[in-house]
Parts: C-alpha cells; sequence; structure tokens
C-alpha cells in the first residue's frame, strides 16, 4: 500500500531518509560519544504497569521534534523559521541527549510523526546507547501527508485499519529495530470502531506474541468510554493492552477516574497534551491560568512545571510525556518534582468545549 500524499526523499549530511517509507541510510562516520548514566538523574523512575519495566516519570514525545509543523501554540517563537529536515534532526538529538542527560527514559514517537522514528534510531546508534537503558513506545493508524511542507493541505490522514498496521508495524520494526518495546493504536475513539475491529486485535495479539507489549491512545471527549471498552478486550482470555495513553490535564481532567481503572487492572498509564497543546502556558492560557501562574511566581517556576506537576501527583500515572522542543522548556519543566503543595486553581472547562477549542488550533 502506497500512503496518502505520495512519496518524497530527501538527503541531508547525516542520513537520507524517505518520507513515504523513511529508512534511514546510516552514514559511516565516526562515533559519537555514549552518553553515560547521570550519577543523580534528576527525574523519578516509575514501574511501567504490568510490563515490569522501569521508565522514568517524565518522558518526551516527539511529535513536536520529528516534522515541521505541529499543532501546538508557539512554535514560530520556539522554533524559528528554519524547519528543513537537517536543522529538525538537530533540535530533534539535542534535545534527546538533554533527556538523557536528566534522567529520561521513556521515548514517545509515530508512524505520523514525520521522521520522528528515523530521529530516534539515528540518536540511539549514533550515541551508542544499550536496548534495555531506554524504552520507546511508537504508534500506528496515522499516516504522514505533510511531505515536510508547511503548507501542505493536510499533515496527516487517519486510517485505522488492518493494513495499515499491518504495514505500519513493519515499517516501525524495521526503522527502530530492537528499541521498539511498546505499539500502540494511534488516537482510537469508541467509534472508530478499531477497538471493535476483531482482525485488528487478532493482529495485535500476533505482535503482542512476537514480543511487543501493545498499548493504544486514545483521543477527544469520549476518552473515559475508549479507555473502559480497551480494558474489556482479551485475546483467548488474555488482557490485549498493557498501556493506555490519554490527554489528561487541568483544564481537561475528565478521564481520571477511567485512568484509574486502567491502572488498577494493571495498565500503565501515559499521559499526553499535559499542557493542553499550549493553552496550559503563560503566553497563550490567558484568564485560565492566571491564579495558576500566581502560584507559579510564588514557587519561582513556570505556569507549565506547575501543570506537570498536578499530572505526575494523580496516582494512576506511571509517565507524563513533555512536548518540548527546546532544551531550556525541557530543564524549566524539571521543577514540577520539586513541587510538593499543589492545590487545585484551574477550573476544568466543559469537556466539549475543550475539544472544540483543541481542534480550533492551527498547525504552525
Amino acid at each position: 500500500m502506497t500512503p496518502v500524499g505520495g512519496g518524497r526523499r530527501v538527503a541531508t549530511t547525516a542520513m537520507t531518509y524517505s518520507l513515504e517509507h523513511p529508512s534511514p541510510q546510516l552514514p559511516v562516520d565516526a562515533p559519537q560519544p555514549r552518553l553515560a548514566d547521570p550519577p543523580n538523574p534528576l527525574v523519578a523512575a516509575r514501574l511501567l504497569g504490568r510490563t515490569q519495566k522501569v521508565v522514568s516519570a517524565l518522558g518526551l514525545g516527539l511529535a513536536g521534534l520529528g516534522r515541521p509543523m505541529y499543532m501546538a501554540l508557539g512554535r514560530d517563537e520556539l522554533l524559528g523559521r528554519d524547519r528543513s529536515v537537517e536543522a529538525m534532526r538537530e533540535r530533534c538529538l539535542a534535545l534527546l541527549d538533554t533527556a538523557y542527560a536528566v534522567g529520561i527514559r521513556y521515548f514517545d514517537t509515530a508512524r505520523s510523526y514525520g521522521l520522528g522514528e528515523a530521529f530516534l534510531r539515528a540518536w540511539c546508534d549514533e550515541r551508542g546507547l544499550p536496548t534495555r537503558g531506554l524504552t520507546v513506545g511508537s504508534k500506528w493508524g496515522y499516516i504522514y501527508t505533510g511531505a515536510w511542507q508547511a503548507d501542505a493541505p493536510r499533515h496527516e490522514v487517519k486510517r485505522l485499519t488492518l493494513e495499515t498496521l499491518q504495514w505500519q508495524s513493519a515499517e516501525s520494526r524495521a526503522i527502530l529495530g530492537p528499541w521498539l518495546s511498546i505499539y500502540q493504536i494511534h488516537s482510537a475513539t469508541i467509534t472508530s470502531g478499531v477497538l471493535d475491529d476483531r482482525h485488528v486485535l487478532h493482529e495485535l495479539f500476533r505482535l503482542r506474541a512476537s514480543g511487543l507489549h501493545i498499548g493504544l491512545s486514545v483521543t477527544g471527549p469520549r476518552q473515559a468510554e475508549a479507555v473502559r471498552r480497551s480494558l474489556e478486550i482479551t485475546v483467548d482470555g488474555v488482557p490485549l493492552f498493557d498501556t493506555v495513553q490519554a490527554t489528561w490535564n487541568l483544564l481537561e481532567p475528565s478521564a481520571g477516574p477511567a485512568l484509574a481503572d486502567a491502572s488498577a487492572a494493571g495498565c500503565a498509564v501515559i499521559v499526553k497534551e499535559v499542557l493542553a497543546n499550549g493553552r496550559l502556558t503563560r503566553r497563550f492560557g490567558g484568564p485560565d491560568v492566571r491564579r495558576l501562574l500566581a502560584r507559579a511566581i510564588a514557587h519561582g517556576v513556570t505556569v507549565e512545571a506547575l501543570a506537570i506537576a498536578a499530572a505526575l501527583r494523580q496516582p494512576w500515572v506511571s509517565v507524563v510525556l513533555s512536548g518540548a522542543v527546546t532544551r531550556q522548556q525541557l530543564l524549566d519543566q524539571l521543577a514540577a518534582f520539586a513541587v510538593t503543595d499543589l492545590e487545585p486553581c484551574v477550573r476544568p472547562q466543559p469537556t466539549e468545549l475543550y475539544w472544540q477549542a483543541r481542534s480550533a488550533i492551527a498547525w504552525q
């Protein structure tokens, strides 16, 4: 199957990639120095549910680093105008270095994150990282159609079918190799039908039997229903899903009870969009974060750090994903681990209104 949007090859001084079926062709350069484990990691460690993997409580997501455009506020200011493959690769690998240096050991990517998987694999190879030294989760179900163009009519297309699962899982495994350990449905919903597609579910079980942990990410105002439906799914009596990734933040905490149920059932819970795509920041939060900003100033930290701290303190959370795209963003977010007396100071939005506002955010 040929992905929507056609193929395009791009060359850099370090690699050649295909944006249709990106398989990195690694250069024969002098090896980069190996990264050493920090003596005193700044990020706490946690168990990843029944997988029994030890991961960092803060993970790094590559949604905003593996492609030039993403739906998050403030990217123009943070990234500037140079979104070439080489520039984004350099930014991505530099931020991965920073993440590793502070103790982050969970990394999240997807087939639709442009060259996110390829950048991550290049970093693992060039830095000589042991496969057991970190945990990588990727996702299938969206097809990247942006072709590295800022003005692309559509940057991704959702296709949660058996055929998509088969060719995207083969690509993810070819690119990430032994570092891939968790493979997730990308943005499952209760209405998409993917959680009732027996062919997809059996293929996921086959991948599980081959050594991958299987998970799902959920989205939309009915996240909780999708999470609870996933907990009911077994194949030959064995629970299929080991992880669930969901949006939870101070503006949209509605999935919390369902995520607590998932954790109680043994699933690892990974929180995404903890900053509400930029709406839980000083720059773009407006009146919604006024009290949170006052508390951040009193603590000497950022609004973002307090928003992350609120997620980290949920007893059912395994990993909170950072969407940082700069070193300073990531370092500022680490202050979340020092916050101990956070009180609720953001009023949640009505769920439907939250998701309507999210869908209105432009790719930038």
